[in-house]
């Protein structure tokens, strides 16, 4: 047994260079389940990161009691990390909501029943369509931990049923600059790379990705290549010390660290360094990419000298991080929230798909890009248009997809928003600000908390002409300031499929019945259908679907043709086996483990969707500039030159501000902070500070901070790390539903959530918010009585580990593992042309995905 909060990623099975992953199954039951005692095990996968791992979940007497990997899975070989195998189920038996609730005309939230909170929904929607404004007084603010059933129905819902373009998910907060990005260099969503491009790759790149903590279960896949033969190197570009930092070290790689905010002039840096000692795979640029002219001129004046003056990287160290890349025939990368929430957020991560580009590295074993989700069903957000995107990965200025999409659903085009982009997040909560959008529906995330500027936003809660629901789980910070709630069903409590980052798509099936009268978010959205009486242009109903599977069917035909194809996929194929990657149609039946084998990119102007976009100001490029470029299939090169950051450190706030995750954590809390080996982990805030700063300050370990910025404040224990001088970092996961002396939505004088600092600004062409960027200052408001609560295990500890005792589980965080419990299972098959991908018109192999990268 192996106590898996103190050592996270579990037992190393190594392996060398181009052979299977061995498989070890995790398992964790309820200390008092013994195997022999569960009823049954139902089949799923785990909801918390992005990784998808296959899981079945341990029932008995109607309870979840535990749950373990499935060594049959592609993704996960069998393992779990400490969120999955703790946090996964111990929350189904806490604090959830069970009843409808509704304010009072004290305006006290009080229990009630369906029939009287939907009929008050219901009654203020018709209310609102029948003013001037009609549908554009409708917002909706979902999430990325849904089904893709759920997603789909909201998604027509919004777009036929009432044709609002107000509707995007909390994805705008962790992947829209991933689906952003892709959509610049490839012409659509969807994933190059696969998870099992680690067996066969020579380097891997993370940038600004904290795997170790963000997606342990991968992680523990890159480490058993680092532990084996021929290991890859490590190039981590992260402020912090992380473990994967670390590991850049030990494997002859280079940590980056550059200051927040300055990720565009180290991407400029690589690609110029590439450019100048020719690491290009000349052939590969020619035939399948556009615009190399603009990036040459663009990263000119990015020497490793300027570099190092913009971003403090050493310019030695982003030499040899070229080099490795320049060199090595096989490399992988991923990108995450270190780009994604911060300056030029889609700039630098289009700067990593320029890399690959360059030399020819997509498309091949070992050869991948991973533009990483945070979520676990944030690709079923974007895919079915949850987003505000069109579904299927349609583009909304192109006429004819709006017509698919009218002829599919059997209503009028017109009805359906596309005169102007999706209304992303951030300009939907403006909105509500300014009393245009009057109704606000909230399902499944706890923007309280996780969004920037938390004043303003309780500020725009409060509202009296704004009318909130909140459908969840649990009474979140975000439920307390609505006008109805409704309990929702969680994993493993209904039915429904989701789609992890490498496209590979799984069946989670109903383990147990949810608590008290809660219903799936399908359930609940179904029955506003079919309250409001939406139809389509016949007269007929819009919706008639009554379940998941009929809601799975639906979604098929939605995708035939498109990248994103389903319509090879059943619940029955799902059941049993393994996940599988999309695209799964007559070409691909067994799925595709990556796309692009044959440099056939999504790019023909009837087929992309996106025209693209100017990186510095988000300027959207007509359809007619798109068609004059002519792409035909080839990929584009990006360019842009690296500006300052709207927010720098003054006299006044004199340090860089970053927030982030630790490894015990998910989002806000609302399941990870009920499970008790995760709460005693990380049971509280803190703030990190390098011991340089700290000694300047006379902060010592412990010591209780005041962190402002010019938006807001943060109070919590300081913890010494090993973080570069000039930068403080905090957690973002703590809000007030636990914290004592609150009322469960506000600080009450006592705050410690992360973004009271953050700045309610946004990357011009992801929209993403700028969560990882802002100024402070840091002033010591009391001394110790005790550590930090930060762990050790993980990028917090301290910078002397002899003065905090180590981060352990105990007894109750006892985990089975079973190595080589069976044998590996292999990816799925990788065609000689991209399957039904449409792209130029054809599915010919390019002539050189196969040639070796050129060498410098």
């Amino acid at each position: 047994m192996v106590d898996r909060i103190a050592d996270i990623w579990g037992t190393r099975t190594p392996h060398a260079r181009d052979t299977p992953w061995p498989v070890r199954v995790d398992q964790h039951l309820d200390p008092s389940v013994r195997e022999e005692d569960v009823d049954r095990w139902v089949q799923s996968a785990c909801v918390l990161c992005s990784n998808g791992c296959g899981a079945d979940i341990a029932v008995k007497d109607g309870r979840m009691v535990g749950v373990r990997g499935r060594a049959v899975d592609v993704v996960n070989h069998g393992r779990l990390g400490p969120k999955g195998l703790y946090g996964s189920w111990q929350w189904s038996r806490t604090d959830r909501l069970t009843r409808p609730l509704v304010r009072d005309a004290e305006g006290q939230l009080v229990q009630s029943d369906w029939d009287t909170a939907m009929g008050r929904i219901v009654a203020r929607s018709k209310e609102l369509l029948a003013t001037e404004a009609g549908a554009l007084s409708h917002g909706f603010y979902t999430s990325g931990q849904l089904f893709l059933e759920e997603y789909y129905a909201l998604s027509v819902i919004g777009k036929a049923g009432l044709g609002t373009p107000h509707m995007d998910g909390n994805t705008r907060l962790c992947t829209a600059t991933a689906a952003a990005a892709l959509k610049e260099n490839f012409g659509s969503d969807g994933q190059p790379g696969s998870y099992s491009d680690i067996e066969a790759t020579d380097a891997i790149f993370l940038f600004g990705h904290n795997m170790a903590e963000t997606q342990t279960v991968l992680w523990m896949r890159i480490l058993d290549r680092i532990h084996g033969q021929d290991p890859p190197r490590i190039v981590a570009v992260d402020p912090r010390t992380t473990a994967v930092a670390e590991a850049a070290v030990a494997t002859g790689g280079v940590h980056l660290a550059p200051l927040p905010g300055t990720n565009q002039a180290v991407m400029n840096g690589l690609t110029r360094e590439l450019l100048h000692r020719g690491w290009v795979d000349a052939e590969y640029v020619a035939q399948h990419t556009l615009g190399l002219q603009e990036l040459q001129a663009t990263v000119e004046p990015y020497t490793p000298e300027h570099v190092e003056e913009i971003s403090g990287v050493p310019a030695d160290d982003l030499r040899r991080a070229a080099e490795i890349f320049g060199t090595s025939q096989r490399v992988l990368s991923t990108v995450l929230q270190g780009f994604f929430q911060s300056h030029q957020a889609t700039a630098a991560s289009c700067g990593v798909n320029n890399l690959h580009l360059l030399r020819g590295l997509i498309g091949r074993p070992g050869c991948g890009i991973l533009q990483m989700n945070g979520q676990p069903t944030a690709q079923n957000t974007r895919e079915c248009g949850a987003d505000g995107d069109l579904p299927g990965f349609r583009n909304w200025a192109n006429p004819e997809h709006v017509q698919e999409l009218a002829e599919l659903w059997n209503v009028d085009p017109l009805v359906i928003p596309h005169w102007a982009p999706p209304t992303h997040a951030m300009q939907i909560w403006r909105y509500c600000e300014q009393g245009s959008i009057k109704l606000l529906w909230i399902s499944g995330t706890n923007p309280a908390v996780s969004l920037p500027e938390l004043a303003r936003i309780r500020s725009i809660a409060q509202q009296q002409d704004l009318f909130i629901v909140v459908q969840d789980g649990f009474l979140t910070e975000t439920a307390q300031f609505a006008d109805v709630v409704l309990p929702a069903a969680l994993w493993g409590e209904k039915q429904g499929t989701f789609t992890n980052v490498n496209r590979t798509v799984h069946l989670s099936e109903k383990a147990i019945e949810p608590p008290g009268r809660a219903r799936s978010d399908l359930d609940i959205w179904l029955d506003y259908a079919h309250r409001m009486d939406f139809r389509d242009k016949d007269g007929d109903p819009l919706i008639t679907w009554t379940g998941p599977e009929e809601v799975f069917e639906a979604w098929k035909e939605c995708t035939r043709g498109r990248l994103v194809d389903y319509t090879g996929l059943s619940y029955d194929r799902l059941r049993g086996g393994s996940g599988i990657p999309w695209p799964v149609n007559d070409e691909a039946p067994e799925g595709t483990d990556r796309l692009y084998a044959d440099a056939n990119f999504p790019t023909h102007h009837d087929v992309c969707e996106s025209y693209g976009h100017d990186l510095l100001t988000g300027g959207a490029t007509s359809p007619q500039a798109y068609r004059a470029q002519r792409p035909d299939g080839r990929a584009f090169l990006k360019a842009a030159p690296y500006v300052e950051p709207p927010e720098v450190p003054t006299e006044a706030y004199p340090f860089a501000f970053t927030s982030g995750r630790t490894v015990y954590h998910f989002h806000t809390r609302t399941k990870t902070g009920r499970a008790e080996q995760l709460r005693r982990a990380a049971p509280g805030a803190w703030v990190e500070l390098s011991v340089g700063d700290a000694d300047r300050l006379g902060i010592g370990e412990g010591d209780v901070v005041l962190v402002e910025s010019p938006r807001g404040a943060m109070q919590a224990p300081a913890r010494i790390g090993r973080g570069r001088d000039g930068v403080v970092f905090a957690p973002f996961h703590y809000g007030y539903w636990d914290q004592p002396g609150t009322d469960g939505a506000s600080p009450d004088g006592s705050p410690r959530a992360a973004n009271e600092l953050t700045l309610t600004e946004w990357d011009p062409v992801s929209k993403q918010p700028l969560l990882k960027l802002g100024a402070a200052r840091v002033t010591r408001i009391a001394a110790a009585d005790g550590p930090a609560p930060a762990p050790t295990t993980t990028a917090s500890a301290p910078a002397d580990p002899a003065s905090v005792p180590a981060t352990v589980g105990g007894a109750d965080a006892a985990v089975d593992e079973q190595v080589d419990a069976a044998p590996a299972p292999h990816p799925a098959p990788e065609p000689a042309a991209s399957p039904g991908q449409p792209g130029s018109g054809g599915t010919t192999a390019s002539t050189t995905a196969s040639t070796t990268p050129t060498e410098g």
